[in-house]
């Protein structure tokens, strides 16, 4: 969008039809109300963006079918010209094909919409009119009532010089005499009756009057999108006085932000576009007892209340005032608006009252996102450093690990997603027409699928719906639909609603990452691989609730599924899912496990006080989840579950060396797969499904082991040593062989708990100075350690049993370390 500049911004009002309560349609379901048909379709308005068309900005619908438009709006109109004698007003502008049209009413209830002809052949009629009026100097039409205007309009198609005659009906006949000859020839271009014989826009810009007037007027081109394969940087200029670019003290930095910036600024400063309209007068309310009808018939019909008048179309645009949001944000300085990129401080926002910013972003984050300077300052950060993407990508990443603007967060998710090219080509060649056997599911689920939202229920939203999961579907031959895919593409399509080819590109970069395979034919074995692997995840983290949904039989299978098949769009609102994603999104694959984790963990007492039915029916309605909560704690799970944990055999392969940016000493913890990095002879094996689903606890890699440990020391040397730290240990290594293995080498730091003493015939750890260790360190991370995967994987699940968290298995056993030279052997007693 272009910046507000000298323009101001608008609301007007107006009422959609209403339709009866009691009709269904075709499909068996109520019908869909014309005000969200209204709001679905108004969308695309938003996009046309020209230096010569006032911008749409926003439309919100209302109590009684009600809807407000938001617009820019410019107080001096063609309207103020027609008063100093120099045009306008409709319906005398429409054109006699939109007039013939007439009010289009479905007889039959069902969801079906005629095509409108109005069009741009339209606007040129429009335009013709307008014309006629500028050089007439007075309104058409103005003796006539609206209806006999309409039929007017109408029997002109019975003149043969539409020009002449309404001339001679308004008395202006010598005016056209003197207009040259190139202007009663554009009029009667544009006043053609037949819209197949009038001229397009384009067929009329040739006309040899648009000859003077096309160097004044540059042809605007829309500069290029911010994933497109054209240089955005093309068309850039400068202006010719290069001081321009120097602000003062006075400038009005806010006039130069796009008018979408300024309007959502406005709403969070407590800007309320029914309010204006309210003050106005032109939303005017009637006390309840006014509205009552005089009398009733049993089926619901009324009588005797006449029409109110407040609900006929008032025209008038109310000027939004911006004093508000300007004296919210009186405080801050010039450089908020240009923030240096290259200033490589703190994941703070960048502001002048940095004390006060710095203090906001420690707030939660619904706080932050209503905080109008706060978001001023993130907004203004992200649009510079979205237009430096893909060059600034890992600046971009640095700051949403603070927090997204809403306003921002649909591009900023698919630059977090590494989207990029032309991605509206590729989408365009998709062939989204030709029917599949899908087709029959996706109608049937697209109804179902956040149907709560106003323009994902739209006849307009269904389309896009159904346009993205098939392009999806058809470009994906080796996937098929599975239900629940619908729900994972509406985050994306609601926030990119306008530009479909960037909700498909955003879902197909996401899938592969977070859902690898899991839309195969059969996907059996990556959904239990992916089931088990959380169930331990559950263990190692919350043995006692672990333990407890074991025992009655409440397992993953029963409740997961739909939670990592939609990536949990299933399961909860859009707006939560906006805050999870944000930073799922910054997460690697194996995040979702510590998002499952942290659910269970809010419903916690609940579950440890229920038997089966109870839990059951608790997670068909799931309770209230408190998402920044989740979130945190998800966080907080991440951190503490090695990398290797998560393994999973049929996650995405590790990508090719050559494409690879990172290795296994400089992966992020955060962001990147264990799967991504060279795998080694230290690297996870591969094990069998059963073997997996066996073991309580997870296994974690030699090399995960030797990271965590800090060993170092040269691969010859036998005694390694640890880095100095001053910090407590991450984990303890408890060594189940037997003690004369143990002393042939171990791991530097481990502990000797042989395997057949370790436990009682109760089950609880025999009291020794060994256990009496691992007791101390109840909470940190236990690795098991043994010559027998069956003893080391039994020796966890016993301490899972009496609820050690935090304990997993060596994968590969003691085996594994022996070939590094990282053993250490005890020195012999004297």
């Amino acid at each position: 969008m272009f910046p507000l500049k000298d323009t101001e911004m608008g609301a007007s009002t107006f009422f959609a039809s209403a339709l009866p309560h009691d009709v269904c349609g075709s499909n068996g379901l109520p019908l869909t109300p014309n005000s969200i048909k209204i709001l679905g379709r108004f969308q695309i308005l938003k996009t046309i963006t020209h230096p010569r068309l006032c911008q749409y900005v926003d439309i919100t619908r209302g109590k009684h079918e009600r809807l407000v438009v938001a617009a820019e709006h410019c107080e001096n109109s063609l309207e103020d010209l027609l008063r100093e004698s120099k045009p306008v007003r409709y319906p005398s502008y429409l054109a006699p094909e939109v007039i013939a049209q007439g009010i289009v009413k479905a007889s039959d209830h069902t969801q079906c919409e005629k095509p409108l002809p109005s069009g741009p052949k339209s606007d040129v009629w429009s335009l013709g009119i307008i014309i006629f009026e500028l050089c007439m100097g007075r309104k058409l039409f103005q003796s006539l009532e609206i209806a006999e205007r309409l039929k007017f309009i109408i029997m002109l198609g019975c003149v043969d010089d539409i020009v002449t005659v309404l001339a001679e009906e308004h008395g202006c006949l010598d005016i056209i005499k003197d207009l040259s000859e190139n202007v009663v020839a554009l009029l009667k271009k544009c006043l053609t009756f037949q819209p197949s014989k009038r001229p397009t826009p384009e067929e009329l810009l040739r006309d040899c009057l648009f000859s003077e007037v096309s160097s004044v007027y540059p042809t605007f081109h829309k500069p290029p999108g911010l994933f497109s394969s054209s240089p955005r940087c093309a068309n850039l200029t400068l202006p010719e006085d290069i001081s321009q670019l120097c602000k003062d003290e006075d400038s009005d930095y806010l006039a130069e932000r796009s008018i979408e910036e300024v309007y959502y600024l406005w709403c969070l400063a407590g800007g309320d576009l029914e309010k204006e309209l309210v003050n106005k007068e032109i939303i005017r309310s009637k006390p309840p007892i006014c509205t009552l009808p005089n009398f009733v018939l049993e089926d619901g019909e009324s009588f005797g209340q006449g029409r109110d008048r407040s609900s006929l179309l008032d025209d008038t645009t109310v000027t939004l005032s911006l004093c508000q949001l300007r004296n919210r944000l009186k405080d801050v300085g010039g450089e908020a608006f240009y923030p240096l990129l290259e200033d490589d401080q703190s994941t703070q926002p960048h502001s002048n009252s940095s004390n006060e910013l710095s203090a906001a972003a420690s707030l939660p984050l619904i706080i932050r996102e209503r905080d109008t300077e706060y978001q001023l300052n993130r907004i203004v950060l992200f649009d510079r450093l979205l237009k430096a993407y893909p060059y600034k990508k890992n600046q971009i990443w640095k700051e949403a690990r603070v927090d997204i603007p809403p306003l921002l967060r649909g591009t900023t998710w698919a630059a977090l997603l590494g989207v990029e090219g032309a991605i509206q080509a590729k989408y365009d060649a998709i062939d989204k027409d030709t029917p599949i056997p899908t087709d029959r599911q996706i109608e049937v689920d697209i109804p179902r699928c956040h149907q709560y939202d106003e323009l994902l229920s739209s006849p307009e939203g269904h389309a896009k719906f159904r346009r993205v999961l098939k392009a999806w579907v058809v470009s994906h031959p080796d996937l098929v639909y599975w239900q629940g895919l619908d729900s994972l593409c509406a985050p994306f399509l609601y926030l990119n609603f306008n530009n479909e080819a960037l909700a498909y590109s955003c879902m197909s970069a996401f899938i592969p990452k977070y859902l690898y395979n899991f839309f195969l034919k059969d996907n059996s074995h990556v959904i239990q691989e992916y089931l088990t692997v959380f169930s331990q995840m559950i263990a190692f983290h919350d043995p006692e609730l672990s333990n407890h949904l074991n025992e009655i039989g409440f397992i993953p299978d029963l409740y997961a599924i739909p939670w990592f098949l939609t990536m949990f769009t299933h399961v909860f609102p859009l707006h939560k899912i906006f805050h999870l994603w944000d930073t799922l999104l910054l997460g690697n694959s194996s995040f979702p496990f510590c998002i499952g984790v942290a659910i269970l963990q809010q419903l916690r007492d609940r579950l440890l006080a229920n038997g089966f039915n109870e839990c059951i029916l608790l997670f068909s309605d799931l309770p209230e989840i408190d998402i920044e909560r989740c979130v945190r704690e998800s966080i907080n799970l991440f951190r503490w579950t090695p990398k290797s944990a998560t393994y999973r055999q049929y996650a995405q392969p590790p990508r090719q060396a050559s494409d690879s940016n990172c290795t296994r000493s400089s992966m992020s913890c955060f962001s990147a797969d264990y799967q991504e990095a060279p795998q080694s002879d230290l690297s996870r094996d591969a094990i069998k499904l059963d073997d997996l689903k066996a073991e309580v606890s997870p296994r974690i890699s030699a090399e995960d082991l030797i990271d965590l440990c800090e060993l170092t020391g040269p691969s010859h040397s036998k005694t390694p040593v640890k880095k100095t730290k001053p910090s407590k240990p991450k984990l303890l290594v408890v060594d189940i062989r037997n003690s004369e293995d143990f002393n042939r080498g171990h791991i530097s730091g481990s502990i000797n708990v042989p395997f057949a003493s370790a436990f009682t015939a109760e089950g609880d750890l025999v009291q020794c100075p060994a256990t009496a260790t691992l007791q101390s360190f109840k909470g940190r991370v236990v690795v098991i350690v043994g010559n027998a995967v069956k003893n080391t994987a039994e020796f966890a699940a016993h301490l899972v049993k009496i609820k050690y968290p935090r304990v997993c298995i060596l994968d590969g056993g003691i085996n594994k370390i022996k070939p590094t030279g990282l053993l250490t052997v005890p020195s012999p007693q004297i």
